[in-house]
């Protein structure tokens, strides 16, 4: 098990390196530059700003530099904000993301399982087909329109919450909008991915053998049927918790949260490489990693995986 884990952490270094080539080289295929404006800047001036950040010299010289300065942790300076660095942005946006994220994945995995259990136990009765049909509407309806939906509900209506804002501004309070918008619809998947397992493992034999045991109800669900319903669940947990936290471009924009994600978008529009290859990479290794809890768990959770 321990070689596993050291192969596949080691596996992760040449990962990252093929995801920061072709990022680089397909960043400058796209046409224009950081510094294309819709009035021309005189050629001695472009040239010189140019010059500044290394951008006349050849590509691939371009890309040694840029990959000798991300082993040492320096994603360079931002080609749209002059008066700061990649790093300085992604360190003051990236634990907003992350906090948002985080809590909404954590909603959404109790919500999700929990409603799948009951929804298995319950099958084909009122709450089954319930929880199922919320679970379809939370798949069908775009973030982008929960959002202001419940926006328009509780802040504008009821009064009971803000619009939109951050910690700074509201407290705790700024959270719960934004966490229940953005868990909506990965709750949603996890109840019906739950559900499906949760039948299926209480089909097994080792289940039937359990009951026949004699054992509680509770002790078979949370003992048995919970450990071996979780494989697929911890498989679509994984690259979905990167995923909230790299797709909540469209929360983040609504409720005003001064996350990673616009800035990913604002690079895009500006052409700022570097803000876009440092949000880049800062997203492949939220994957990766995730990716590798996920194998991880594998083996704790099912001893019938071995790893040779």
């Amino acid at each position: 098990m321990l070689k596993f884990i050291l192969r596949r952490f080691l596996a992760l270094i040449p990962t990252m390196f093929i995801i920061i080539t072709i990022c680089f080289f397909l960043i400058r295929l796209a046409p224009g530059g950081p510094f294309s404006r819709e009035r021309k800047i005189p050629p001695q001036i472009l040239a010189n700003i140019e010059a500044k950040y290394h951008m006349n010299e050849p590509l691939v010289k371009q890309y040694l530099r840029y990959f000798g300065n991300v082993l040492r942790g320096d994603l360079g300076p931002s080609f749209k904000y002059k008066d700061q660095d990649v790093n300085y942005f992604i360190k003051i946006s990236l634990p907003q993301s992350m906090i948002l994220g985080s809590l909404a994945m954590v909603v959404s995995l109790v919500l999700g399982v929990g409603m799948g259990m009951i929804s298995s136990v319950r099958q084909n009765t009122v709450v089954d087909y319930a929880s199922m049909t919320l679970a379809v509407v939370g798949i069908s309806v775009p973030l982008f329109v929960v959002g202001p939906v419940l926006q328009y509900l509780f802040a504008v209506k009821l009064k009971l919450l803000p619009v939109a804002g951050w910690l700074s501004e509201y407290g705790a309070k700024a959270l719960i909008l934004p966490v229940v918008t953005l868990a909506f619809s990965y709750f949603a998947t996890i109840a019906r991915l739950s559900r499906a397992s949760f039948l299926e493992a209480l089909r097994s034999d080792y289940i039937r053998t359990a009951k026949a045991k004699g054992l509680k109800g509770s002790v078979i669900m949370f003992k048995h049927v919970l450990k071996g319903a979780a494989l697929p669940i911890v498989s679509y947990a994984g690259p979905a918790f990167s995923e909230i936290v790299t797709g909540s471009v469209v929360v983040e924009t609504i409720f005003r949260v001064p996350g990673l994600g616009r800035h990913f978008v604002q690079s895009a529009f500006n052409r700022d490489y570097t803000m876009i290859m440092g949000t880049v990479i800062v997203y492949s290794v939220i994957l990766l990693i995730m990716n590798f809890v996920v194998d991880v768990a594998y083996g704790f959770l099912d001893p019938r995986i071995s790893y040779k």
